[in-house]
């Protein structure tokens, strides 16, 4: 029940701030937050954000989803490669709807195509936050567990962060590509444990 009624939030507020993009009534909470964040622009930070947006590439992200398909179970597998493959659809039929075009003053990178919802923050969540997933489900371990879910926790919210500060993205983009991420998440996570329950109840009654 409790996991329906985060779904349903999540579900709401991406809507909502669907509704405030298409009606241009973001703009403020964007300009506010993308002020305050370019305020700390410093060379370090450049190197710093222009480098971790990169972990969202495709070439990366390929490179790791790739990795992970041969290591892990085959389940875990499936789920990593299901998300995956869900954010890159939807963000694109998203976007080609949306069609909200990119920020256009301080870029730090090039970036072509529309720029809602942010990409990198779906594919950050869709394989970083599965990760986290798959880390509290597998490792039995609590100092490696809290060590791992605190560095991809920290990994997707600088994702998110370097997309704005390099001028490629409003703030809404990236919040509205982790709440929809997010969503897809949960109905994967809860699709694949129900599947898995019933398989595992039909085995044991044979």
């Amino acid at each position: 029940m409790k996991k329906n009624i985060l779904l349903i939030l999540l579900i709401l507020s991406f809507i909502l701030i669907c509704i405030l993009t298409l009606t241009n009534n973001i703009n403020s909470f964007d300009t506010t937050i993308y002020n305050f964040l370019i305020n700390f622009r410093s060379d370090f930070l450049d190197f710093f954000f222009i480098n971790i947006t990169k972990f969202a590439n495709t070439l990366t992200i390929l490179i790791i989803v790739i990795i992970l398909l041969l290591t892990l179970k085959k389940e875990d597998a499936i789920l990593i490669g299901t998300s995956t493959i869900s954010s890159v659809v939807i963000n694109t039929i998203i976007k080609h709807i949306i069609r909200r075009p990119r920020p256009s003053n301080l870029r730090l990178i090039h970036q072509g195509g529309y720029s809602f919802p942010s990409g990198h923050a779906m594919i950050s969540i869709c394989v970083y936050g599965m990760l986290i997933y798959l880390v509290f489900k597998n490792i039995k371990r609590k100092d490696i567990k809290i060590f791992l879910i605190s560095l991809l926790t920290l990994l997707i919210l600088s994702i998110g962060l370097s997309r704005i500060y390099v001028g490629v993205h409003y703030p809404s983009d990236v919040l509205a590509g982790y709440l929809l991420a997010t969503i897809i998440l949960i109905i994967l996570i809860n699709f694949y444990n129900k599947f898995r329950g019933n398989l595992n109840g039909k085995t044991s009654n044979k």
